[in-house]
């Protein structure tokens, strides 16, 4: 897929970016003089399979994708989610048994040691080719974000989830599976992080919408013994689980229904 500007084929205007983000899109951040795929972010994912692929493939049957547009050192916590949430655990990628599936994923990291909010491209104006492209190819979807508890409508030190996006159906089943967890479900959020734009990447399913799960960050903090990078994937805590569980349960409800 081509960049949106003047010379895309589509006729596109170029994103603008958001206020507060460095770069207007995935594809102006990838032109960036400066920034290296592996060096100063990744991008990881599970592609889509092919028809023809889907016999050997565990996720070939799958109707649902997991995102996490701002992982890494962006959004710390929320890669593990992604690829637990999808059905694979986050420090040895094997599959997880609680038969509810697997699921396509894709996720974009900041690697810096320092100052990764400089690479967080606001989710209406994603346009990774892969991230496009395992949506259009499902019908639901989720994304996992970070945000502060003042963002979420919460006092300071609130572990609180937002749970946004178009899709009522997986936003109630959602609301009723994470009320089992200890931990607060926002009864509001603020425009900026309901997830519910059209454009936003969540919503770009083959059915026009998904869901979207902000996380505040006491609550990303308190899923994991060593909040590091390296020390995340092998230091997962209960609550992480728990989270991931209810979140499953959701989609394969959805799933179903």
């Amino acid at each position: 897929m081509t960049a949106a500007g003047a010379g895309d084929p589509a006729g596109r205007r170029p994103r603008r970016a958001h206020p507060t983000d460095r770069y207007g899109s995935n594809t102006e951040l990838y032109a960036a003089p400066g920034l290296a795929e592996g060096t100063e972010y990744a991008l990881r994912c599970c592609h889509r399979c092919a028809p023809g692929d889907r016999p050997a493939c565990p996720t070939g049957r799958t109707q649902t994708a997991v995102l996490a547009p701002h992982g890494g050192g962006i959004e710390a916590g929320t890669s593990e989610l992604c690829l637990a949430v999808a059905g694979h655990h986050p420090a040895t990628l094997e599959p997880s048994t609680d038969g509810k599936g697997l699921h396509h994923w894709w996720m974009f990291e900041g690697l810096l040691g320092a100052g990764n909010a400089a690479l967080h491209v606001t989710s209406v104006n994603c346009d990774d080719p892969s991230a496009e492209s395992i949506c259009a190819g499902v019908r639901h979807a989720v994304a996992l974000h970070g945000c502060t508890a003042a963002q979420a409508g919460e006092p300071d030190g609130t572990a609180a989830v937002v749970i946004g996006g178009l899709d009522g159906t997986l936003r109630d089943l959602l609301r009723r599976e994470l009320a089992k967890v200890p931990v607060t479900v926002a009864r509001r959020a603020n425009g900026a992080i309901d997830g519910t734009s059209p454009r936003n990447i969540c919503n770009r399913t083959s059915s026009g919408a998904g869901a979207q799960l902000e996380l505040t960050t006491p609550l990303r903090e308190a899923m994991f013994g060593t909040n590091t990078p390296a020390g995340r994937p092998h230091t997962t805590r209960p609550l992480f689980w728990d989270f991931v569980s209810a979140t499953r349960t959701a989609l394969a409800l959805r799933a179903a229904a």
